[in-house]
């Protein structure tokens, strides 16, 4: 028996390559002025705002957004009377677009609305409309319901959330992503590849996700490989399709302890790449899963699954060394203090992603996730 389950994604997705083209027309058709988020540079944002026939705020966001970045976006979004939101960027662009979207309307405090260190209510007006863009292959955001958000006085990374914050166009164009720099690739292709081992093997999954995911997962592995060695348009397409596909199986299906202990490690070292953490934690939490489920019955089956997947793009069934022979580095490299591996295990227990974890997972098992990870 199928167990009941419910889809939620963007209501109209693009993909593929000169879909970029586009974007100015589908944007005119959002709003009457426009608010651009993009990354540090606005080299990608620069063509789509010169196409545009209409009061253009443009915005950078040169880091993963934090509650100040996020303050001083909407003050610039509102005083210009924004009526709707464009983001053009890497992951954190996105979180950083779609937050401004969820509350451009709203007079409420943020905190309201963000999870764990705040109250975690819904929104309290409708969102602005939105258009995601992705330059990078990796978190998937576009497609997400979702933007996390660091908030420095609590050390945490935590997420505004909320059903309406879907984009209502998600434009992916892997030709944005051509000649990403070898470091960045892996990070972002790491984290793509985790997004969509997770959903695979969590309790949540179904059949849409399971079939997006078994997909992705093969195609993401071979893609990060070849382009550790080359440069290649066709694995640059799989690689975004991965991302993509990443972002709609965790917004329905979750994620699971590697994102949860990734969201506390982004609060105690707000400089480590997100992407990279998590690919520095996945062969360690999935052998966790494994043995916590005594390595039998149908989640144990699929992480075996997952592994021969990955030994068959990679030639080796040790992700880690794979990850670190490719210059990935550890946590304590990335920042985190390996005096704060108990905290960060305290903290990631009540984490959202944390809950469509596979198993539980004990404090120790998490720190010694952490410890192999360092």
């Amino acid at each position: 028996m199928i167990a009941p389950f419910g889809i939620t994604a963007p209501t109209q997705i693009l993909f593929g390559r000169g879909e970029f083209a586009k974007a100015p027309s589908l944007a005119m058709k959002l709003g009457t002025r426009v608010f651009v988020v993009h990354g540090a540079t606005p080299r990608h944002a620069e063509p789509f705002i010169a196409a545009l026939d209409m009061p253009v705020q443009s915005f950078a966001c040169p880091k993963e957004p934090d509650l100040d970045l996020l303050m001083s976006a909407l003050a610039s979004a509102r005083a210009t009377k924004a009526d709707c939101v464009i983001a053009i960027g890497g992951g954190a662009a996105m979180d950083l677009g779609k937050a401004v979207a969820g509350l451009l309307a709203s007079s409420n405090d943020p905190l309201d609305h963000l999870e764990v260190v705040g109250k975690g209510q819904p929104l309290a007006a409708s969102p602005a409309p939105f258009m995601a863009i992705p330059t990078t292959a990796g978190t998937g955001a576009e497609v997400t319901k979702n933007a996390v958000i660091g908030v420095p006085s609590h050390n945490r990374k935590v997420s505004l959330r909320d059903p309406r914050m879907i984009a209502d166009i998600a434009l992916v164009d892997p030709a944005l992503t051509d000649n990403t720099p070898p470091e960045t690739t892996l990070a972002s292709g790491l984290d793509a590849i985790t997004q969509v081992i997770e959903p695979y093997i969590s309790s949540r999954a179904n059949p849409v996700t399971d079939a997006l995911c078994r997909d992705a997962i093969p195609r993401g592995l071979q893609a990060l490989a070849l382009l550790m060695t080359t440069e290649e348009a066709t694995a640059r397409d799989d690689l975004a399709l991965c991302s993509l596909f990443g972002g709609l199986a965790l917004s329905n299906a979750g994620l699971g302890a590697v994102h949860g202990l990734a969201g506390v490690i982004g609060g105690h070292a707000p400089k480590a790449p997100h992407g990279a953490v998590c690919g520095a934690l996945l062969p360690h939490v999935l052998n966790l899963n494994s043995v916590a489920l005594n390595r039998d019955g149908p989640i144990a089956a699929r992480i075996a699954e997952v592994v021969r997947w990955i030994t068959a793009a990679l030639g080796t069934d040790d992700l880690a060394a794979w990850a670190r022979d490719h210059s990935l580095p550890g946590l304590v490299q990335m920042g985190l203090k390996a005096s704060d591996f108990s905290t960060v295990a305290a903290e990631a227990q009540v984490s959202s992603s944390m809950k469509a974890n596979p198993v539980k997972l004990s404090d120790a098992m998490l720190v010694e996730a952490l410890t192999a990870a360092a």
